[in-house]
């Protein structure tokens, strides 16, 4: 799949695409977003014929095969290739979890076993004996690990996703062959962005955290220091997401790291908050879910003694023990199910951004094996439209 034409990149000597197609929120005189872009041989504008109708206008028989008025745009996979509404973003997701369960499952629960399995050791190991630091420790001590799984976890996925789209099916073995020759950039790329934006966010609170710890209380002191990191913390979310197209950039254009960055900073431009907004309402809906699978898991340990109602973390070795294994057990539940639609909505997104600045859709259908109609759209091939004649 990597290997598809469709997912290459324009060469940097081609002009912008960017007015060719529509945007999805056209007023209704503009063509529709299934409608193909400008540039396209044949296409001339609002008034082109689509199967010997004019674009707009029903069909005098009635209601036509593609709805009324508008052909439908082509759905070999799971979203359909046109510029995505948010809706369609999420279900896309979705539907690449259900349509590859077999495979997404089963890299999804190794991953969340190794992470929950690295966590518990931590948790084993620190038992509370390092007071308040206890929490911040168990999650530097975790951090290597699970920087090391998440870059893997996008890998595999986004080979998954990027095969689902064309509604074609892989293995497990295949993802990791497709994937495994990049695994190091990526690694090296997911660096780079973790630095780039939590990285900021922690460099702003580094003073005002050193402040405290030196035991001086100078309340303006620790104000001005307290505004500081709270400016930083919208510098980091901006970085976030103008490199968050980057992954999936590496991946399947076979960009360079630098290059990946650069690809994602030009598909983002002018859809930042678009793409904030579809992250967020993602990791809001992910961390719901995490939610609503940890709480029962917690009452069941609560009612088993592994821990007191009052929430007094590790008060025994043997309570602390069942508590952790029995949250652990809910981590790797809520991990196999979250963790690859976070990463479907990460390259569906990237899909999105190269469908409506780059016309990616005309070039998905065609490696998808798609018939064209004449060049004005995707519908029954010309040779039988000739037929009819």
């Amino acid at each position: 799949m990597t290997d598809t034409p469709g997912w290459a990149s324009p060469g940097s000597s081609e002009p912008s695409r960017d007015g060719a197609r529509p945007p999805a929120d056209a007023p209704a005189a503009v063509p529709g977003p299934s409608a193909p872009p400008q540039a396209s041989p044949g296409w001339n504008g609002p008034h082109a014929r689509y199967g010997g109708q004019q674009w707009g206008q029903q069909p005098p028989g009635g209601r036509s095969p593609y709805g009324w008025g508008a052909p439908q745009s082509p759905k070999p996979g799971v979203i359909p290739l046109r510029p995505l509404g948010v809706g369609e973003l999420l279900d896309g997701a979705v539907g690449t979890v259900r349509r590859q369960w077999r495979t997404v499952l089963a890299l999804s629960l190794g991953i969340a076993v190794v992470a929950q399995g690295g966590a518990v050791l931590v948790d084993l190991l620190v038992k509370g004996k390092t007071g308040t630091a206890t929490q911040a420790l168990r999650l530097l001590a975790a951090l290597p690990l699970q920087l090391l799984l998440d870059v893997l976890a996008a890998a595999l996925l986004t080979i998954v996703v990027s095969r689902a789209v064309l509604g074609r099916s892989v293995t497990a073995g295949d993802a990791w062959r497709d994937a495994r020759p990049r695994l190091l950039q990526l690694l090296g790329l997911t660096v780079l962005t973790v630095l780039m934006g939590p990285g900021v966010a922690l460099l702003g609170f580094a003073p005002v955290i050193g402040y405290g710890a030196s035991g001086a209380h100078e309340p303006a002191i620790r104000a001005l220091l307290s505004l500081v990191a709270l400016l930083g913390l919208p510098v980091a979310a901006w970085l976030w997401v103008r490199f968050s197209l980057a992954a999936p950039a590496l991946m399947l254009e076979k960009q360079g790291v630098v290059t990946a960055l650069s690809r994602s900073r030009r598909l983002v431009r002018g859809a930042w908050w678009r793409i904030f907004g579809i992250t967020l309402v993602s990791k809001v809906l992910s961390m719901v879910v995490a939610v609503v699978i940890a709480v029962p898991f917690r009452f069941i340990g609560v009612l088993l003694g592994f821990e007191s109602l009052d929430g007094r973390a590790l008060t025994s070795a043997t309570e602390g023990v069942g508590m952790v294994v029995v949250m652990a057990v809910a981590g790797i539940i809520a991990g196999t199910l979250t963790t690859p639609f976070m990463a479907a909505v990460g390259v569906l997104v990237y899909v999105d951004q190269r469908i409506r600045r780059e016309a990616l859709d005309i070039e998905l259908a065609r490696a998808a094996g798609l018939p064209e109609y004449g060049g004005t759209g995707w519908g029954e091939p010309a040779d039988q439209t000739a037929a009819r004649h």
